[in-house]
């Protein structure tokens, strides 16, 4: 019974991390877009969401992988550059930049595009089979296309709005509607965004084959984070003032979105990557939407598009399509390498049957003469 619970434990285990991380993510949509109507700059968060992040997360990388820390090369070092540059700089800049132009559930919302893009260049890269013969394969394709579906009905459908919680009095309405002509840019910087996030988790992916010291990488990715974050952070803010913060949302926003969304999370999908692959890391994306919408509309009174709606529920169902496909893709695998795998035979039992069968030979000898 022990064994089996903890089989049990060790196999939901990816599943209860990344649910729990899309708690996370769902806390800083909301705790960011307060930060960013008492005026902080992004590109400043992001800086200070990193120094936060790499407080948090390199003092134990240090003492915890010291043993099993590989040696760092130049081809590793590398791809952390890259780490530091697709995520922290490219997306979070750019999410923020969409998030300004847009609302909090529509950029979440977005965010279900994540699976569908990781999968076509996971595809592109080797990092996941497609053969069309297969139903687990056909699942995958026809899921990241309904996916692709739902995105453009979220994007081009506007339809009417209503409101997840009733309320009264139209300020709290106003304020929370971007203007329509920010729509069409915070759409075109949020997909580049989840472009720049997917090409993480693929490189990602790469580097933990060569570098397979979860703590360590997601410290490094931390530490680039403020370095690159920061010479684009002085490039773009030239007003020292904004960098200034007090103990309000803003130091709230940086502490929690780099403990929590950049440390924590970095280290979390490094070991969930590592084990099932990038697919199945953003494949918990809608989770998010749900309850940044719900948390959306009680804290930040934001209405929600009657297009976004029906366009989040279209990509869930292909989103689960592909989730389906690699579920049985996995299961195939399992019995595939359980079948290729050797008969043991135990030296103990194949020497006493060597020697019964000598003491049979010498016997008949024996008889002979």
């Amino acid at each position: 019974m022990a064994g089996e619970f903890s089989s049990l434990v060790n196999k939901i285990k990816p599943y209860l991390a990344m649910v729990s991380l899309q708690f996370g993510y769902a806390g800083m949509y909301i705790v960011t877009m307060m930060c960013f109507k008492r005026g902080m700059s992004h590109w400043i968060l992001v800086v200070y969401r990193h120094a936060f992040a790499t407080i948090a997360v390199a003092p134990f990388a240090i003492v915890l992988e010291r043993k099993i820390r590989p040696k760092m090369t130049r081809r590793v070092f590398i791809k952390i550059v890259a780490l530091g540059f697709l995520e922290p700089v490219i997306d979070q800049n750019l999410y923020y930049l969409g998030l300004k132009s847009t609302t909090a559930t529509y950029a979440s919302a977005f965010v279900n595009l994540l699976p569908a893009v990781t999968f076509i260049l996971a595809v592109v890269f080797r990092i996941e089979k497609v053969n069309l013969k297969k139903k687990s394969s056909m699942a995958k394709v026809i899921g990241t296309a309904i996916t692709v579906a739902g995105a453009m009905v979220m994007t081009l459908y506007k339809g009417p709005m209503f409101n997840l919680v009733p309320r009264h009095g139209g300020a709290h309405h106003e304020a929370s509607v971007a203007a329509p002509e920010n729509w069409v840019a915070g759409t075109i910087e949020l997909i580049a965004c989840i472009v720049g996030w997917s090409g993480f988790f693929i490189v990602q992916s790469m580097t933990l084959k060569e570098y397979p010291a979860e703590l360590s990488l997601a410290a490094w990715v931390c530490v680039m984070g403020v370095v690159e974050g920061g010479i684009v952070a002085l490039i773009m803010e030239r007003d020292w003032n904004a960098w200034v913060i007090g103990f309000d949302s803003r130091l709230l926003a940086a502490a929690y979105s780099g403990i929590v969304c950049s440390g924590i999370a970095y280290y979390v999908q490094s070991v969930v990557n590592k084990v099932k692959g990038p697919v199945f890391v953003t494949a918990f994306s809608p989770l998010s939407m749900v309850i940044t919408s719900i948390l959306a509309a009680i804290i930040l009174a934001e209405s929600v598009h009657l297009g976004s709606l029906i366009g989040a529920i279209i990509i869930v169902m292909g989103l689960y399509s592909v989730v389906w496909g690699k579920s049985k893709e996995g299961k195939i695998n399992d019995i595939t390498s359980k079948d290729q795998e050797l008969p043991v035979v135990d030296i103990k039992e194949r020497s006493t049957i060597v020697d019964d069968n000598i003491n049979e030979k010498k016997t008949s000898i024996y008889q002979e003469h």
